[in-house]
């Protein structure tokens, strides 16, 4: 099979993939994902099954744009833990792959891909034109001098190790020596060591950021060498960071029809509490918020503002990390403890007083009705707080105090409040402890008993692989189990759709037996923007998509 758009060849399974979306057995999101993650262009996907592609925002506009966020200090892209500070470093520094929020990926910096039928092997094609901003062209060889980082599996935070594994030599820590190969000036081969349909997902995710060969580490500022057309003026965390139109650099999105973004962004951090986020909504200080939450939502559709919304795998984890010592004993790492504290916390109120009933009941494994290969049978367990005592005094630990640590805002806050107050009522002592952002963010993997936030990802294996396997570099629950890492590397091999989706359940269903985190609830997303603000849409993973924001007026 052929893209009739693009000419290119495509891999085997899509036409399996449409067969199955025509008898009903495979959702109309799911087929986009895995239609475009194997090579078929957005547009022919969606004229597949009688949809219209995103269109691409065109429209020049001018003047300043300024947008409430945490402003969180920078480190090296492939160590990014937190989506927010993508959205500075994206005026530079772009990716290969976009993924956009009907699930579908489309190429950024790449022209296209090609998978062949088994999925071990994959041939990047390069946007030909590119420049970065010094000058250089953009080459098949930056392509490969990234993906090499990004196996570098024993750097410091580098999560996209994760994401790479099927390039990485186990011996070495590295990409394997044919892995990797520049076939010529604008194609790149990869060749993973097993089938791995998760490559150019991971690709499309926010530690992806393409950095120039002078690039060596967490210093960004210093050498603000990019692709993209901004470049940045200033950056104090906790308070606001700037980009600027880089007048010097022709930015390849202009020949491309993408029109030309506004001059200045300022990045604006107020802090961790909503209300001042609309405070500075009501006085004219911002033009769109990062996210809006809770009962603002309402309130900042009483501002008239215009409102943005999507149901998300975006999620919070109440978690028990089964590594963390308290007082030199390991409380979590008994699976009765685990399981208990799930027994005690009815999901269904965490949604309710945490998130104000905006989103999804879940069942703590951690894997989304909107993902491909989710299986719907695997359940969480009953609500039985009786239960749940009973199960702490055969462990004997029914007279241990838990502490749950959270961020000080609403919802995370919130949803740990419910839950503190749903194991006390079940007879289980805790305390809670609430902390600012800049304390909670230091450690945030390493507390015994917490809250985290996660967001959505294409994929379920990609956030499996991130949180969930043996020694990753974001496992904050401190899970391991090589039964489950087998699963994981099978199911990201698998192309056919019901049989990862057995896999799937497999890997569920042992996170829900384990205990190993409460996860309570899926996410609706939603972002206000004032009246004349264009692009400024919530993406589904939070994505930044600062070159698509235009000021109409």
């Amino acid at each position: 099979m052929r893209d009739p758009l693009t000419g290119r060849s495509l891999h085997r399974a899509i036409p399996a993939h449409l067969r199955d979306l025509r008898k009903g057995t495979l959702g109309r999101r799911e087929f986009l994902t895995r239609a475009t993650a194997l090579g078929l262009s957005a547009v022919t996907a969606n004229a597949l099954i009688g949809q219209r592609a995103r269109a691409q925002e065109g429209t020049d506009s001018a003047g300043t744009l300024r947008m409430q966020i945490d402003v969180r200090p920078l480190k090296d892209p492939r160590a990014f833990d937190w989506t927010e500070i993508s959205y500075f470093t994206s005026g530079w520094l772009e990716y290969l792959v976009a993924y956009d929020n009907d699930g579908t990926f489309r190429p950024v910096l790449l022209e296209g891909w090609e998978v062949n039928p088994t999925a071990t092997s994959y041939t990047l094609l390069i946007r030909p034109g590119v420049r970065w901003s010094n000058g250089d062209p953009f080459t098949a060889r930056d392509v490969a001098r990234n993906i090499k980082r990004w196996c570098e599996a024993e750097a410091p935070g580098n999560s996209m190790a994760q994401r790479m594994a099927s390039l990485i030599d186990p011996e070495t820590g590295r990409a394997g020596e044919t892995a990797i190969t520049v076939v010529d000036d604008l194609t790149v081969r990869l060749t993973p060591r097993q089938p791995d349909m998760t490559l150019i997902a991971g690709m499309a995710d926010y530690p992806a950021a393409i950095v120039h060969s002078t690039h060596t580490g967490d210093d960004l500022l210093a050498n603000p060498i990019g692709t993209g057309p901004y470049r940045p003026e200033s950056h104090v965390p906790g308070e606001r960071a700037v980009l600027v139109l880089n007048t010097e650099h022709e930015w390849w999105g202009l020949r491309a029809g993408l029109g030309k973004p506004v001059e200045r962004i300022e990045l604006i951090d107020y802090g961790t509490d909503p209300a001042d986020w609309v405070r500075a909504a009501q006085a004219g200080e911002v033009d769109l918020l990062y996210e809006s939450v809770g009962d603002f939502v309402d309130v900042m559709d009483g501002l008239g503002w215009t409102r943005s919304e999507v149901l998300t795998a975006a999620t919070v984890v109440v978690r028990p990390n089964q590594l963390a010592e308290v007082n030199g004993a390991a409380p979590y790492a008994d699976a009765r403890v685990r399981k208990a504290l799930a027994m005690a916390v009815d999901n269904e109120i965490c949604l309710e007083l945490g998130y104000a009933g905006r989103g999804l009941v879940a069942n703590n494994h951690h894997v989304a009705p909107m993902q491909p290969a989710y299986d719907p049978s695997v359940t969480r367990g009953s609500f039985d707080p009786d239960g749940a005592r009973a199960l702490m005094v055969q462990a004997g630990m029914l007279d241990f105090t838990h502490e749950l640590i959270s961020v000080d805002d609403d919802w995370q806050a919130g949803t740990a409040d419910a839950v503190a107050a749903m194991l006390s009522d079940a007879g289980i002592p805790v305390t809670r402890k609430r902390l600012p952002g800049a304390v909670f963010w230091e450690a945030w993997a390493s507390y015994p008993f917490s809250t985290t936030n996660w967001s959505h990802r294409p994929l379920a294996t990609q956030t499996l692989s991130l949180a969930y396997r043996s020694g990753a570099a974001w496992n904050e629950t401190g899970f391991a189990d090589p039964e489950f890492d087998a699963l994981l590397d099978r199911a990201n091999g698998l192309v056919d759709a019901e049989a990862r989706r057995a896999v799937m359940g497999q890997m569920q269903r042992m996170l829900v037996e384990e205990g190993v985190t409460i996860q309570p609830y899926w996410r609706r997303l939603y972002r206000h923007a004032r009246p004349g603000i264009a692009g400024a849409g919530i993406h589904v993973a939070y994505m930044p998509g600062l070159t698509g924001l235009r000021v109409l007026g």
